[in-house]
Order: structure tokens, then sequence, then C-alpha cells
């Protein structure tokens, strides 16, 4: 039986492989086999099943019985093209909100779909965490999505790594989740996506590793109420990629479910053949408004919305069942009866469904198995120095050195992180190894395929460490300067630090990311001379740790490495080669638990807090205000989240006095939470205010006199410390 349909018709028969990646933007007309009779019905009944879980939603919204509701319609035929072509739990999966059809067709249920929009304990996307299309199944490899549109594009992407890396580690194949050599990651998007900037970071990478990444760009003509011509340069997004090597590009319609389904079907086989990325872009069309918050009518003509109804998938895609004798219209009814009674029953159940209970709420922001606070992770007593003493960086080397010898899914990427990217020369030069020098050697140690260098983009460097760290590898990942991190601030935020809550301990991405921080350089400046911890502190979710000497580095890292949470890893330039904080090593299985402060100095007048540069400089200014008769009291916090309640409040009631010191800015600074809770807290134990010594509210200028100036030295903590005992 051959199928015409009422716009091209194509020949169901695999291609010979391509000896270069295909380009067909505009698809020949060719007779086209019809499919199974089985599976034409279950393309439809998908596709109706979607259309029609959609329409319950909206009603249950008009009723107040949900809270939000986003469409999938007009998508269905080539989701449902996509989830016939793909395997659930083999492949995996980073779609986005219109992708209902596809998760339907992999195997998620009415049931579990409904259980979403009613925000149900029960649902296994988010347990209530999420809005509804906010899709995430862990039997199915369906991670965890977000409402950011284009967060999931870099994390499929290394997903995709991770299996390409365990191509070329054999030891990580059985160390990884779900590894299998052929398998293929689908992420998807929207015309709008395309726009962002990570879209292109994640085609770059992609093509550039040759990865079985297939992207599906859902082009319905609209990002809420912005065309296409004004989100893309030419209107046509596949012919500004059609350039990029290895890259199989396809266009397709995506309202016909069989051309849709052929175009898939090129697009995965490329992939599980290793040759590089897909990238289909499909046509389809948004009948409904993009949201219930939103109503198309506003900038959208009746003759445009009409025009798009004519090419309804759904309607059209029965109506050619019918016309070419596979189903009459009493078995296509029967099919309908049959999807509204499972729709409606499955509504049934949803609503009557538990909510999470309160005392949830707090529950999964850190890992629930793995508590780096904890007595294991302390063995800092024990610890047996030995050898001559080494810098900051020379303990932070060492350990990502024992750490990548002991737990080979440990990867470390960045830029400039590797010794040498072009492996040939690696015999003749000295070797890169950070622009600090803190990764040095460890690409000749264990293999370019452990260590490696990353393009100029943050985002790309997080991103792909969280697809990384959901498959099981332990990505060490770094940010060259904290002034540079906020291009990946997206990921950290929303992603990184979200992904477990948001998922109800479904996914997790514990990674490290280090960072070097802070100023006291001479010609640092504005943007090599940050230090905003405040604005990462606040985020749920996510550790961070910031030490002050080279054994802490080495026993703060350690721990960060073997916890089962994300960690922000803070490291002070100026610190890296001070001699005056060397040591000796203390062992491979030193480590030192998260929120442990440590009291680097008796004292009974007052107290500092500090953390930091500012350990040092509060030492220097404690010995000259000592011989002035003032006994200085100074812990060193080392972990800021969590950190020590206990070892401040202990200090607080012994001397009465505190002095919260840190090289972040006075307003809204970290000491400003400190401050808050002593004098919230233990307010009756103080005999002055609480005092500070911050950075001033500007930047770091690149003149001497400029940076002494904005940041606080010894002087200006005497001074404190001589105002406070005065009081």
């Amino acid at each position: 039986m051959v199928l015409k349909t009422d716009t091209k018709v194509l020949k169901l028969v695999r291609k010979s492989e391509p000896t270069e990646p295909e380009r067909e933007l505009d698809l020949p007309e060719r007779d086209v086999e019809l499919p199974d009779r089985n599976l034409l019905l279950e393309m439809y009944r998908t596709m109706y099943l979607s259309r029609r879980l959609d329409d319950k939603e909206i009603q249950l919204k008009g009723q107040n019985r949900i809270f939000f509701q986003i469409s999938g319609a007009g998508h269905e035929a080539v989701l449902v093209a996509a989830g016939i072509v793909l395997k659930p739990g083999y492949d995996w999966f980073y779609p986005y909100y219109r992708d209902r059809a596809l998760c339907l067709q992999l195997g998620m249920t009415p049931l579990e779909m409904l259980l979403s929009a009613v925000g149900a304990e029960a649902d296994p996307n988010s347990h209530g965490r999420q809005m509804p299309s906010h899709w995430g199944h862990k039997e199915l490899n369906i991670v965890s999505q977000s409402s950011p549109t284009g967060t999931q594009l870099l994390q499929a992407v290394g997903c995709a790594e991770t299996s390409y890396r365990a191509y070329l580690v054999p030891e990580l194949q059985k160390r990884i989740s779900s590894f299998h050599d052929d398998e293929v990651t689908y992420v998807s998007l929207g015309d709008g996506t395309s726009s962002e900037g990570e879209f292109w970071e994640a085609l770059n990478t992609a093509c550039n590793l040759k990865l079985p990444v297939v992207f599906l760009l859902e082009d319905n003509g609209y990002a809420i109420s912005v065309p296409v011509e004004v989100q893309t340069a030419g209107g046509d997004v596949s012919k500004l990629v059609e350039n990029f090597p290895s890259l199989y590009l396809q266009r397709c319609d995506g309202t016909d479910p069989i051309q849709s389904l052929e175009t898939m079907r090129r697009a995965v086989e490329y992939c599980r053949r290793r040759q590089g990325p897909a990238f289909v872009h499909a046509k389809v069309i948004r009948p409904y408004s993009h949201s219930l918050s939103d109503d198309e009518k506003l900038y959208r003509p009746d003759e445009e919305r009409a025009t798009d109804a004519e090419r309804d998938p759904v309607k059209r895609f029965g109506a050619l069942l019918i016309e070419e004798g596979v189903i009459d219209q009493n078995g296509l009814q029967r099919i309908k009866d049959e999807v509204d009674r499972e729709v409606n029953e499955a509504a049934d159940r949803a609503l009557a469904s538990e909510q999470p209970a309160k005392e949830t709420a707090t529950r999964y922001v850190f890992s629930p198995d793995v508590d780096p606070t904890a007595k294991e992770f302390d063995t800092e007593d024990a610890a047996r120095l030995s050898g001559n003493a080494g810098t900051m960086v020379d303990l932070i080397n060492r350990c990502l050195d024992t750490e990548m010898a002991r737990d080979a899914r440990i990867v470390v990427f960045g830029e400039d992180v590797a010794d040498c990217s072009r492996e040939q020369y690696l015999e003749t030069v000295k070797g890169k190894g950070g622009v600090f020098k803190v990764t040095a050697n460890l690409q000749r140690k264990y293999g370019s395929a452990r260590v490696f260098n990353s393009p100029l983009a943050e985002a790309n460097i997080v991103g792909r460490g969280i697809g990384m760290a959901t498959r099981g590898l332990k990505p060490v990942v770094e940010i060259q300067f904290f002034d540079y991190i906020w291009p990946a601030m997206h990921q950290i935020r929303n992603e990184l630090a979200l992904l477990r809550w948001r998922s109800g301990n479904e996914w997790k991405a514990p990674m490290v990311v280090r960072v070097p921080v802070g100023g006291y350089l001479k010609g640092g400046a504005v943007y090599h001379s940050q230090s905003g911890v405040s604005i990462f502190t606040q985020i749920p979710g996510l550790r961070v740790v910031y030490p002050s000497n080279a054994l802490d580095a080495n026993g703060l890292l350690r721990t960060a490495i073997r916890c089962d949470d994300p960690v922000l890893f803070l490291e002070h330039k100026h610190l890296y080669r001070q001699a005056y904080n060397k040591s000796q090593y203390p062992g491979d299985d030193f480590m030192i638990p998260f929120g442990k402060a440590k009291k680097v100095r008796e004292g009974s007048d007052l107290s500092i807090i500090t953390y930091g540069a500012l350990v040092q400089r509060s030492l220097v200014a404690a010995k000259q205000m000592e011989q002035e008769g003032v006994s200085v009291e100074i812990i060193d916090l080392r972990s800021l989240a969590p950190f020590d309640w206990n070892a401040i409040a202990e200090t607080v009631k012994k001397t009465n006095r505190v002095i919260v010191a840190h090289e972040d800015s006075l307003s809204f600074g970290y000491g400003a939470e400190i401050a808050a809770r002593i004098t919230g807290e233990l307010f009756e134990y103080l005999d002055a205010p609480v005092k500070r010594v911050c950075a001033l509210d500007t930047f770091v200028g690149y003149a001497p006199q400029l940076e002494d100036a904005i940041l606080p030295q010894v002087a200006d903590v005497a001074r404190a410390i001589a105002e406070l005992k005065a009081y």
C-alpha cells in the first residue's frame, strides 16, 4: 500500500550510509510505503491521547482544579515519530515542555502526567515541585527539565559526552548509568530557544566531539508572541547551522507523522553509527496559545490561525487513515472513546491523590545519603604530615591527583586546564595546566579522555558537567576566574543546585566547580578581583567552601569530591603561593567536614569571625593589638555554606564582642548574615554591637592605592579591634 499525503510523499526505506553529513533542506517528492497498520494506529492513538490530555488540563484549569497549563498541541506528529525510533530506558532524553506526545510514546502514562498537573506527591516528574509539563522520569531516562529555555541543551551534550568518554576509558562503562555503545541522546527545543547562546555552545561541542545527540527543533513560528523572523536572522535556523561539521541536517513537516517518522529514523540511525550529531528542523503549528497565561488572539490574526488549523496533525492523520482504508470512521471513533475514558479516569484518580506534606518542603535540598558535615568526613585529627611543605597550589594539585587515581569517574576540564591539547607536543612542551598551574601534569598522567580543555564558554563547562554528573561521572571543573562565572549562573542557580530538589531526589548532579577568587593581586583590577560569595551562599542546594591555607584546601577539596552534592570550591588567588600557609602532605584520606570552623588563635577580649585572605590579615592585626593588651580570638569559617554556627556561638559567649571580617562588600555581603544571626540569637551575650570589616561598596581598581583603599587591610582590622575594645 502506498500513502500519498496532501503535502509531500516519501518512501520509507533506509538510506545508504552517507559519506558526508546529509543536508536535505527541501525533501524531494517520492512515494511512501505505508508502515505497519498497528504502528499507524498506535501513532494516531498517542497523538490523540496527547491532545486530549491537553484539553483535559485546560478544562481543569478553567475549573480552578489545577494551577497552570502549557500544551504540546500541534507538535504531536514529530514527537510520536521520535518516540518510536528512540528507546526508553536505553537512550537519554532532554525534552522541553511541548514534548507531551514524546513522553507518552516512551511510556509515561496519562495518570503520571495528570499527577503532575495537580501537584501530587506521587508525580514521578517532580513530586509536586514543578509546573506541569516539566518532564522527568527516572525509569525512562527522561532527565528532569526546568523552565529556563535552552538550559537542557548543554546538559544533553554532557550526557552524550559521558558515553563518549566511557568509550575512551572502558573502565567507566560499568560505572556510569546505563551505558550502551550505540545509545543516543535526544534534546528538543522551540524556535525561540535557538536564540539562546547555549544553543550555539551545545551545537559547537556536539559537532566538535561528534557526539550522538539528536537535536529536534520544533518550530511553530512563535516564541510566545515573537515571530520567528524577529527571533532569527533570515527566519530559518537550519540555514544558519548548515555549515557545522559532521552535523546531519534534515527538515520535515512536523505535522506529518509519516514524513516525520522517516526523518527521525534517519537522524537517529546516523547518531547510532557514531557519525556525529543530527539536527532535525520540524515545522509544526501551535493551535493553542503559548500557555493559559497567554492569549494569542492579541497578536495573531484569524486568517493565520485558520491556516494553522488546516495543518492540525491529529485531524489530518485521522482523515488520512480513513482515506487509505487503514481504519473506518467507526473504528477511529472507538479509539477516541477509549482514550477519552482513559483520560477521564486518570483525571479522577489524579484529583483524588495526596498532595506533598508540608514537612517535606526542605527534603532533598541536599543529598539524603551522604552528609559531608558528618564524622566520617572528619579525619583532621588523624592527619600524619610528611614530606616537604607545599603551597596551596601544590596541595590542591596533589588532592586532584590522588583522587583521580582512586576514582576513574573523575574528569577535570575547563579553560586551559590541560597540559597541551595537541597531544603530539606533550613531550616537547612544559605544559599549561591552568593559568595558576593548579592542574599541571594531570593530563600527562591520566590522559586526555579525563583531563581536557573546554571552549571559552563558562555555561558550556558547567552545563556539560551537569549532564556528566547525572550519568555518574564526577566532574571537577574549573572556572578560570570568579569574575567570569556569570555566563554559567543560569546553569549553577537554576540547574546544578536545583536538580535534586526539583525532581524529588530522582536525579542529582554532584560535581565540584573550582574557582580562583579574590583580590590583593596588584593589577587584578575590576575583572580579576571580585569576591561576591554571598550571591552563591544564598542558593539552596549548593555547598560553598573557602580555604585559607594549603592544608585546609587539601582536606576540603577531598570532601568536596567525595560528597554527593554540588560544591563551589573557592580558591583565593593571593593565597595560592604564600609561604605562611604552606603545609606538609596530610595523607590520601585527609578530609575536613563542611561546616567545621577552625580556631586559629585563642583570645579572651573579642572575637574575629573570618575566612579566606582576611584570616592572615586578622592574625597580623591581632598580634599588633596584643602589644596594646588586647586578646583577640580568631575563627576561620573555612566552609561558608554550611557554616559552623556552634563555633560562632561558643566564641561570642566567651568574649562577648565580635568582628566579622571578609573581602566581600559591606552592604549585602556575607558577613551581614552572620552579624544578623548573632544579634538575633546571641544578643544577651553581647557587650557591644557586632562590627564588620569589609570591602567598600564598589569595584576593585587597577591602581595599587585604589585597591588598598577598597579592600580591607591589616590596619582596618586593627582599627576595628581598638574601637570595639573601647566601646
